[in-house]
């Protein structure tokens, strides 16, 4: 397979790779992308956390509450400069506000009726469109509720009230004291937004990313030259630091890293009076997956491959 210069500067993206460690990664593995990511971290090139697409596009991250329910919401725009205006913050607040009665999903809440336009969400964006002069789209949403407890949110680097650029939703399910609980689910928030935790406990983690993990991890060992009985132990070592690392329970809470989330939520048991489970969160990052095209580096990487 033909290696392009699109696909090596799409490699050194995703792991920060130089550009000829990112050629023969693809000369490796037959141009798959994702091999050729693994290749170069078992030859401890790139880091797992480089990814590339997550170059943020412009826009909002919106948050709304009501009761026991919370929602959390990305409305995106071409330039920073339209998500500063104040037309469009009123957008993704009335988006938010909106989705709140809706089950949360995105079909829903495109369809749901905006009551200052009287039209669908997806309506009142075009409109919105034609008004401001920026193309803009609403991406995402999703909700939490529980039964007994509350939905904390935080919006990291709030630009106005519930409107930032990274927000968090926190599922806290408990009978006790809601001031307490309150607490440590914006605690438990603030947490999640600078972590950014995979699940919420190893269990929960995707197998498939364990499996992905495991295989790096094989063949990072088998580079030792150390005999299998020793990988296997070297192995599962480095799982089990992954499964901390990843799921959010067993983190080093950020607040007090002597504690883990799990112990620091036990912790707030006493100041609830009742037992305090995290039953789930949600972390939007604005433009998270979103890849811009960067054909001008594409090119001179091109054109320093013919020189």
């Amino acid at each position: 397979m033909s290696i392009t210069a699109a696909m090596v500067k799409e490699l050194r993206d995703k792991t920060g790779a130089g550009m000829m460690d990112c050629k023969k990664a693809l000369a490796e593995t037959n141009g798959d992308m994702e091999a050729a990511v693994d290749w170069l971290r078992a030859k401890g090139i790139a880091k797992a956390d480089k990814k590339s697409g997550r170059t943020a596009a412009e826009g909002l991250i919106a948050v709304a509450s009501e009761g026991t329910s919370a929602i959390v919401v990305e409305l995106n725009s071409e330039t920073d400069f339209v998500a500063r205006n104040d037309g469009f913050q009123d957008l993704a607040r009335s988006i938010a506000n909106v989705a709140l009665t809706t089950d949360g999903s995105a079909d829903a809440v495109s369809a749901a009726t905006v009551p200052s336009t009287g039209k669908s969400v997806v309506d009142t964006v075009k409109d919105a469109i034609a008004h401001i002069g920026e193309n803009m789209s609403f991406r995402r949403s999703a909700k939490l509720s529980v039964d007994n407890g509350v939905v904390s949110t935080y919006v990291h680097n709030a630009v106005a009230d519930g409107l930032g650029k990274l927000g968090v939703l926190v599922a806290v399910r408990s009978t006790g004291k809601p001031e307490a609980l309150a607490t440590i689910g914006r605690q438990v928030a603030m947490h999640i937004a600078a972590t950014n935790p995979l699940a919420l406990t190893s269990d929960d983690v995707d197998k498939d990313i364990a499996d992905r993990e495991r295989s790096v991890f094989i063949e990072q060992a088998r580079e030792s030259g150390k005999p299998d009985n020793i990988i296997e132990k070297m192995v599962e070592g480095r799982m089990r630091k992954f499964f901390e690392e990843v799921a959010l329970m067993s983190q080093a809470f950020v607040i007090n890293p002597d504690q883990t989330v799990a112990e620091a939520v036990k912790a707030a048991e006493a100041d609830a009076g009742a037992p305090v489970e995290i039953a789930g969160f949600v972390r939007f990052q604005l433009g998270e997956g979103i890849e811009k095209e960067e054909s001008d580096f594409a090119a001179e990487v091109a054109a320093a491959a013919k020189s």
